[in-house]
């Protein structure tokens, strides 16, 4: 990721996140020994001015911090007689941007302020870093594996739908080129894009090139048509019967053989290598009788089990891979982040082992059009 001077990025409106702001100003996503705190410092009248610094342990690529900020925005403050008061504007907030590299122990994010105004909403600010920084730098370790090759972004069937809005970004954010659903496009405008499946090749009685055919009768103007061409787990046969049949209307077939499996085409060298999924010598295959019959512009997509050491170990062998598609291994792992107060009414105060961390690369949070008025 470019590291852009912070004066020319550009922070994701509040309103873009769609917030249950009712519910998270009462609490109810919070740990409740916050809402606790807020509730003894509000009966105690006790208003003590906090300097909050938040951080993480690894070297990593910071994702949700304008999610973050729109929950500080949208939900700090507190219940006068019924009628929620907006506490931001009695907040002092400087944050780095979603996208930016970060290392171990860094400020990613300080909030200074009346702490009973913005207590109960650690747990939120935390939870929506650690999820969207998560994705982001695993989606940056495959990017950068892959050296400069498209990734595609394909986790959605593998976990609740609801991250689907916010892990799209932050897969946007970190390189991903592609992502599979409108819902993890849709903060950037984009639309999802996908393969001819497996379901609807099944629709067709089996027939991948009947599939492929009426796919692209529908879509060739308005997608990159891709066909999976595992189907029948004949994978060079089927990647030229597709390409014969759309001719300039397929951009790639897709090798997507499941661990389980040996390719057709590899029956006959089983003993020399280790033969089951996409493996190098199946993509290889693929690629040379696809050239031998006049398809060279028919790209390939790899997908299927693929992490960071898989497509480094393609790449070190120039398997002919065009782009990978990679899903499940972009969710697992942990990056999560701490909240220390370290300052409390201009003197230093932070639990033992902790302290105020320099911290020049935050900014000033500032939005193209700032929100007017109570938020709502």
């Amino acid at each position: 990721m470019s590291k852009v001077p912070n004066a020319l990025r550009r922070r994701l409106a509040p309103a873009t996140f769609a917030l249950p702001v009712d519910k998270m100003r009462s609490g109810y996503y919070s740990d409740a020994y916050f809402t606790f705190s807020r509730e003894v410092l509000e009966h105690d009248g006790h208003r003590p001015r906090v300097l909050m610094q938040v951080f993480q342990r690894d070297d990593s690529v910071l994702g949700g911090i304008d999610e973050a900020l729109a929950i500080l925005r949208l939900c700090s403050g507190r219940d006068v007689d019924g009628q929620w008061v907006n506490g931001w504007g009695g907040l002092s907030v400087r944050a780095l941007f979603d996208g930016d590299l970060i290392e171990p122990w860094e400020p990613v994010l300080e909030i200074e302020g009346d702490y009973s105004l913005f207590c109960h909403l650690e747990t939120l600010y935390l939870g929506v870093l650690a999820r969207r920084t998560l994705i982001s730098r695993n989606v940056r370790d495959v990017v950068e594996a892959a050296g400069g090759k498209p990734i595609m972004y394909f986790p959605a069937r593998f976990d609740h739908w609801h991250v689907q809005t916010g892990d799209g970004w932050a897969a946007h954010i970190a390189g991903a080129i592609g992502v599979s659903t409108d819902a993890q496009a849709s903060w950037w405008g984009g639309k999802g894009i996908g393969t001819v499946p497996h379901g609807l090749i099944a629709a067709y009685g089996g027939d991948t090139v009947r599939a492929a055919v009426k796919f692209a009768d529908r879509f060739a103007d308005e997608l990159y048509v891709t066909v999976l061409v595992d189907f029948e787990n004949d994978s060079v046969r089927t990647a030229l019967e597709v390409a014969d049949a759309l001719g300039d209307r397929l951009w790639a077939v897709r090798v997507d053989t499941s661990d389980t499996m040996v390719d057709r085409s590899l029956w006959h060298e089983m003993g020399r290598f280790r033969p089951t999924g996409v493996v190098p010598e199946l993509v290889a295959k693929v690629r040379r009788a696809l050239d031998n019959a006049g398809h060279e512009r028919v790209r390939i997509v790899a997908s299927g089990g693929f992490d960071p050491a898989r497509i480094r170990t393609f790449e070190r062998a120039s398997v002919p891979v065009d782009a990978y598609g990679v899903g499940s291994s972009l969710l697992r792992g942990a990056n999560d982040f701490t909240a220390d107060v370290v300052r409390v009414d201009g003197r230093p105060c932070a639990k033992v082992g902790r302290e105020e961390r320099p911290a020049p690369r935050l900014a000033p949070v500032v939005w193209d059009q700032e929100p007017s008025g109570d938020p709502v």
